[in-house]
């Protein structure tokens, strides 16, 4: 079996996967309704993310064996998005407490952390900075808070799918053109995992991802940042610009939360892409232009950066400014609750 052979059975394996969990949510009445909060207004099934995350865990150790990946990474990113996904499934049929998902989300984070060996020596504008056990600390807490945010960041039909289809391929792209070819099978593997369940959930969906799907997706690319850092410190400055638009969006969200003292799991519908989606009447149209704006936007910034035309640090900078104007523009929304 080549690789190339595997992907296309992933992507089927999705899809079908994905049919058999809609008929299933169907069945068990595991159903999102529509109410103040929410931004789609069909009752539409959920949990549909199971698929992603059954396909590309049952592809990921043939990916192993065919030496496309090391058997350290495999570990590490089976055991931590196989937690957050049993987390997740568990909260999408019932109800986990906060606090208990958290301790949860750190375990898993703190799992992933060990088979990479921690945080790697960073650099800043050309000075590799070795933070010790303070960086292992400090990566914890982006792990916990990317695989937190993507679930924030799914909320309208296809985006969180959307956002891991065209990031994935976009790494896939910069691995290429830097010359880590080798590195590149697993974003594509995602990524094949992930267009099996968008063909259901692009807009107008027909099945939500739900917490299962969400969660593995943000520790997946958190965990595969940190790995790209020991590659190279620019390619994390990569990943972590190319997931620009949901780090910007769910961070100032969670900022302005806070400072207004309000519960920050508590369910709401203040997010820039929500407000925008009501503003244009339209999730498809929210969807197809984040996914623009990583592709025509994010990516070149990131491809300076991993040819090293552009200090990582300082393309983040160039790449969040726009983003923070744009997320500031749709927040001054009275929904905010």
């Amino acid at each position: 079996m080549t690789v190339w052979c595997l992907l296309v059975a992933v992507i089927i394996v999705s899809w079908v996967l994905t049919l058999v969990l809609r008929r299933y949510a169907l069945y068990k009445s595991l159903i999102d309704i529509p109410n103040e909060r929410s931004s789609h207004s069909v009752p539409t099934p959920r949990g549909g993310g199971v698929a992603i995350v059954a396909s590309f865990c049952l592809a990921l150790p043939i990916l192993a064996m065919l030496g496309l990946i090391s058997p350290a990474a495999t570990y590490g990113l089976l055991g931590s998005g196989l937690l957050v996904a049993a987390i997740g499934f568990a909260d999408d049929h019932g109800h986990i407490a906060a606090r208990w998902r958290l301790f949860g989300h750190f375990l898993a984070a703190s799992w992933g952390l060990f088979w990479l060996n921690g945080l790697p020596t960073i650099e800043l504008f050309g000075v590799g900075f070795s933070l010790g056990w303070a960086g292992n600390i400090f990566a914890a807490i982006y792990i916990v808070w990317m695989l937190n945010l993507y679930n924030f960041m799914d909320g309208i039909d296809g985006l969180a799918s959307a956002e891991a289809v065209s990031v994935c391929l976009s790494m896939c792209l910069l691995y290429w053109l830097s010359e880590h070819t080798e590195y590149m099978w697993v974003s594509l593997l995602l990524a094949a995992s992930v267009t099996g369940f968008l063909r259901w959930n692009f807009p107008p969906a027909r099945i939500f991802m739900g917490d299962a799907g969400s969660g593995f997706l943000g520790i997946a690319f958190a965990f595969l940042s940190i790995h790209a850092a020991w590659i190279d410190s620019q390619l994390m400055w990569c990943w972590i610009i190319l997931l620009g638009v949901f780090i910007v969006d769910a961070t100032f969200t969670l900022i302005k939360r806070l400072s207004k003292g309000q519960k920050i799991y508590q369910a709401h519908r203040s997010h820039a892409y929500q407000v925008a989606s009501r503003a244009y009447g339209s999730h498809k149209i929210i969807t197809v232009a984040v996914v623009l704006i990583n592709f025509f936007w994010l990516l070149p910034i990131s491809l300076a950066v991993a040819l090293n035309y552009l200090s990582g640090i300082l393309g983040v900078a160039i790449a969040y400014i726009p983003l923070l104007s744009l997320v500031c523009r749709y927040h001054d929304d009275s929904s905010a609750g």
